[in-house]
């Protein structure tokens, strides 16, 4: 992992080179929900001029249901299945930006095929972000419980360990969303470019 990109300076970042550096990969943010994977990754496809996709979104739409509906009729273990095979197809169309829903990342097969595909990026809020995020939605089918704090907590400890396989780790604070999108650009040029064409704070 090239580490944590925590700097707000304004950067003078070369997109095109980093779009020519990614090639056909696949820039997959993941993280947990409230993370801002849909939020930061439209503004980072907007940026690099690249397609933006949304896991859940094209779940939905081969299922013909929500998200919450899937849940409700079919179970976490059938969303989980379709979420493999949505995120497989999804990468095989790259250069783009894929945001996935919290929990595809856990998914090894899923994980080894960004490897493959991609470039993963890990979106890290503390528990005090999130909360506040997720508060402004009701359409999460596993916070729909008395105590989403506690959930949020315990996915939290499972997840973030994998999380942390990702190849770029970029914290998701409370900032302007640009002052995040430059975080994930910098820590790309970070990753893909030579030392000397690398964006300076």
């Amino acid at each position: 992992m090239v580490g944590e990109a925590t700097s707000t300076a304004t950067a003078a970042i070369d997109v095109k080179r980093l779009r020519e550096a990614l090639g056909t990969r696949t820039i997959v943010l993941v993280g947990l929900m409230g993370a801002g994977k849909s939020t930061i990754g439209k503004r980072l496809a907007a940026k690099l001029n690249l397609s933006f996709v949304d896991a859940d979104t094209e779940i939905e739409k081969a299922a013909d249901l929500t998200i919450p509906e899937i849940f409700a009729r079919h179970g976490e273990a059938y969303f989980r299945a379709g979420e493999v095979r949505v995120v497989a197809r999804i990468l095989e169309s790259g250069p783009q930006v894929l945001a996935t829903g919290g929990g595809a990342y856990m998914n090894p097969e899923t994980r080894a095929r960004i490897r493959d595909r991609g470039i993963s990026v890990w979106l890290k809020a503390d528990l005090d972000v999130l909360m506040k995020r997720v508060r402004r939605r009701t359409d999460r089918p596993l916070l729909k419980t008395d105590d989403p704090e506690a959930v949020l907590r315990r996915l939290m400890d499972e997840r973030y360990p994998v999380y942390a396989e990702a190849a770029l780790t970029v914290m998701s604070r409370e900032a302007a969303h640009d002052e995040i999108v430059d975080d994930v650009l910098r820590a790309l040029s970070t990753l893909l470019l030579p030392s000397d064409e690398r964006a300076q704070p």
